[in-house]
Parts: C-alpha cells; sequence; structure tokens
C-alpha cells in the first residue's frame, strides 16, 4: 500500500509499532475511499453536463473546485484523527527503575489480560515453588506492570506451591 495521507520516510515507516501501522493503514484507506468516492461524483456530473450539451459551461470547473473543498476538509480531518491515534498509541514508559531487568516483557500499551498471562507464563517457568513465590512477593514492577491483577496472579501461583 502505498502512503501519501502525511508524509512519512521509510525510515520512520520501518520504525512504526503494529498499533501505528494499522493507524496508518486505516488513515490511508479513508482517504483512498473518499478520493474513489469524490472522482466518481465528479465523473457523474461530468456526464450529465456533456449529456445537456452544456460542456462549454462553467458547471465543471465549479463542481471540481466544491468537490476539491469538501476533499481537502474532509482529509484534514482524516489527518487529524490519525495524528492524535499516533499520540495516543506512543508507548508508556513506565516510572519504576527496573522494568528493564525483569525477565519478562514489559509493554504498557498491552491489555492486562495479556499481561498477566506474559508474567504467569514467566513465574510458572521457575521450578522451584519457594523461590518463585520469593521472586514473585519482591518483584516491584509486576506489582506496578499488573495492578489489581497482581493479587490474582499471586494466589494462582501459590496454588501451583502447595
Amino acid at each position: 500500500m502505498e502512503f501519501d495521507v502525511v508524509e512519512i520516510s521509510q525510515d520512520e515507516l520501518k520504525n512504526l509499532t503494529a498499533v501505528q501501522m494499522q493507524i496508518l493503514r486505516t488513515a490511508q484507506k479513508s482517504k483512498n475511499e473518499l478520493v474513489h468516492k469524490m472522482e466518481k461524483e465528479f465523473e457523474l456530473f461530468k456526464k450529465l453536463v456533456y449529456t445537456d450539451d452544456m460542456k462549454e459551461s462553467s458547471l465543471l470547473e465549479q463542481k471540481e473546485a466544491e468537490l476539491q473543498a469538501e476533499l481537502d476538509y474532509q482529509l484534514a480531518i482524516i489527518v487529524e484523527q490519525y495524528e492524535y491515534g499516533m499520540q495516543l498509541s506512543e508507548p508508556y514508559i513506565p516510572e519504576h527503575p527496573d522494568a528493564g531487568q525483569v525477565g519478562y516483557l514489559v509493554d504498557y500499551t498491552l491489555p492486562y489480560s495479556d499481561r498477566y498471562s506474559i508474567v504467569r507464563e514467566y513465574y510458572l517457568a521457575i521450578k522451584d515453588p519457594t523461590q518463585r513465590m520469593n521472586l514473585y512477593a519482591n518483584d516491584e514492577v509486576a506489582k506496578d506492570y499488573l495492578s489489581s491483577y497482581y493479587r490474582a496472579l499471586f494466589n494462582v501461583l501459590y496454588s501451583y506451591s502447595i
């Protein structure tokens, strides 16, 4: 897909996350559909003008200018929505200083259910139940990362320890 809804270099394109890429693709799709709709409307109007033998009138230029103004207006909305979506999809940088030092993925853009699964799998891979529970109980990153899910996972891990 060619992206021309906004100016974006190949390097910027390669560095987009999956969410950001989807936002860009959605904006481009909206633009493409809008341009196609406007072109079809102009062609239909053009046929009507030619059918009425009025091709020498200024109606075509007026209609083209009207459609271009509407296209510009709608594109501005699409671009604004794209920019807003891109701002929201920026990854949250956790304030916890140890976030990069844990053995599991810390990505605050993930839903809590995915975070829970990632942390659960990490801790269940630890064979010694005492070590597992001690590590989890002292994991400050998990407390922040999982929020209210932390206690639920604690109970699950504990159930595997008995």
